[in-house]
């Protein structure tokens, strides 16, 4: 009789499977596979899919060969959270909470005629300034704005809002130094401006515009623009000129946006606004140095 010990295999351990790894960490086991690709996938690695998960090479891959959607108006539409109104609002908030840390911010940074020469910066970083004295300055323009902004950021995409804002911020402290700085006084004896109100504007004679390019025509915004302008020409101490200033410019970005051709539009738009940009410059240093 032949003994059972003395076969071929006899005295050999049964092979181990080896345990699946991340490929890109390989020192974690992980029996989760990808969906797309049958890799190991651990939970750092992993993205919810339709069905299961996929490793996150596999979700890159997908975004690169997926086409991005575009709005009516050219931009990339990402969905999601209103990311660049929420990220104004919150620069806002933060610099109105540093004006009651630190008083020196508003003089440093607010729109006083007599340092925009030496200082252009101002004629930006004025627009997210507010009064430390009337909290319902800042209120008020942030409510507005977001009541505005995420149906402007989404129709016009991330990149051409925040460029829009800005350029309307532009627009409203030029309008100040056009029409409420008074000839003959000298610069550095004229009052100092803050606010988003100009910039808003902007963004209430944009939204006019864009409402209108494509077949809505919004009779209460018209209402509620007339009425807010006349409000800031009555009450004492508003610069009206900056809303106004705003205004204007909000509603010539618009038309370069809405009219652009669609076989360039991207470089009509952008180009557009940097030449609505550089006009306002040189309206600033213009009108700067006939007071001066």
């Amino acid at each position: 009789m032949g003994d059972d010990g003395d076969g071929p295999g006899a005295g050999r351990p049964a092979e181990v499977e080896a345990e699946p790894v991340c490929p890109r960490h390989p020192d974690r086991v992980s029996y989760v596979r990808c969906q797309r690709c049958s890799r190991p996938a651990c939970p750092q690695c992993q993205r919810p899919a339709a069905v299961g998960f996929q490793c996150v090479d596999c979700v890159r891959e997908q975004a690169r060969s997926t086409p991005s959607v575009r709005t009516a108006f050219g931009g990339r539409d990402v969905g999601g959270r209103p990311v660049v109104t929420q990220s104004i609002i919150g620069l806002c908030v933060l610099f109105y909470v540093a004006q009651h840390a630190r008083p020196g911010v508003t003089s440093a940074l607010e729109l006083a005629p007599g340092r925009v020469a030496e200082e252009p910066w101002r004629l930006l970083t004025s627009a997210f300034l507010h009064s430390p004295t009337l909290i319902l300055h800042i209120v008020f323009n942030m409510l507005v704005l977001y009541q505005v902004g995420p149906w402007l950021e989404q129709a016009l995409g991330r990149a051409r809002f925040a460029a829009l804002y800005l350029v309307c911020a532009l627009g409203g402290s030029v309008g100040y130094l056009l029409l409420g700085v008074r000839p003959g006084a000298p610069l550095e004896l004229q009052p100092s401006v803050v606010g988003a109100s100009g910039a808003v504007f902007g963004l209430f004679g944009a939204l006019l515009v864009l409402t209108k390019s494509v077949g809505r025509h919004n009779q209460a915004l018209i209402a509620t623009i007339a009425i807010n302008f006349v409000l800031g020409v009555l009450i004492p101490g508003v610069a009206w000129q900056g809303h106004l200033g705003g205004l204007v410019t909000g509603v010539l970005a618009a038309l370069v946006i809405a009219r652009a051709p669609a076989a360039h539009r991207a470089v009509v738009q952008w180009v557009g606004l940097a030449a609505i940009a550089a006009a306002l410059l040189v309206l600033a240093s213009w009108r700067i140095a006939a007071l001066g």
